[in-house]
């Protein structure tokens, strides 16, 4: 039988606090306990009221701990995004931090929710991307023209209202914004640093090596016992084989002669 992946969330063990022994707990369980969040799936109705949720069940425990956001978002719907938008808002002005990481791809809605963490701590991988678009519609329009008329006007009103939430996190111009929107906008981490819409990108550190502060002591490698042979001479077997090891390398040619050496 093929080896087949786990379906289900993956337990580690968690010792709650004032608890004498582990308990098996879902892994994004315990990263809520150490106030991390992922946010990788696509923005919807039921995304968005399970990540409003979290958010304040955190405030709750401490209004004074930072949040971090970890974001891999391929995008969202309007309505559900902004209000994961509004929570974080709420959350910043009550005074909790919140930090943001895109560890992949922010796209749509998912980008405008990377650049709506605290000032001085929106991160991204060196690898990651933004991509900044439009909205459109959430499902096709059906009824009369009239009906339909209202349904684009609302898509155009909600669209500028997008523009701006970007010029407020970016510092970027609406006018500036609008034109960049005409077309998918996208952006590396480097770029995203310079438009704004993020504050650093988190580069590798390289290895470094610190010197030892102190002189290991690795002790005697000295044997106890005398070694063999050690302060006396070889046994006369051993003097014998030598004498003959040395015989055979001489060769005599003539009497007359002396002796020459055989390599």
């Amino acid at each position: 039988m093929p080896i087949m992946m786990p379906t289900q969330e993956p337990m580690v063990p968690y010792r709650a606090p004032g608890s004498g022994y582990d308990q098996f707990i879902g892994l994004q369980s315990r990263q809520l306990r150490d106030r991390k969040l992922w946010i990788a799936r696509y923005i919807d109705e039921e995304a968005s009221n399970s990540i409003i949720s979290s958010l304040l069940y955190l405030q709750s425990e401490s209004d004074k701990e930072d949040i971090k956001l970890y974001l891999n978002i391929p995008g969202g719907q309007l309505r559900p995004a902004l209000a994961i938008y509004d929570a974080l808002a709420e959350l910043k002005a009550d005074g909790c931090k919140i930090a943001t990481t895109n560890i992949a791809l922010c796209a749509g809605m998912g980008a405008l929710i990377a650049g709506a963490g605290t000032k001085g701590m929106r991160y991204s991988l060196p690898n990651a991307r933004y991509l900044l678009q439009k909205t459109g519609m959430d499902q096709v329009f059906r009824g009369q023209a009239t009906d339909i008329a209202l349904e684009v006007k609302n898509i155009k009103k909600w669209n500028e209202k997008i523009a701006e939430e970007i010029s407020k996190v970016t510092g970027q111009t609406t006018d500036r914004i609008d034109q960049d929107l005409k077309r998918d906008f996208y952006l590396s981490s480097e770029e995203a640093v310079r438009y704004g819409l993020i504050d650093e990108v988190l580069l590798p550190m390289p290895n470094k090596r610190q010197p030892p502060t102190e002189v290991v002591d690795l002790g005697s490698f000295s044997s106890g016992d005398e070694n063999k042979f050690q302060g006396e001479k070889p046994p006369p077997g051993q003097q014998q084989q030598q004498a003959q090891q040395n015989a055979g390398m001489m060769k005599t040619t003539d009497d007359d002669e002396p002796p020459v050496g055989k390599a």
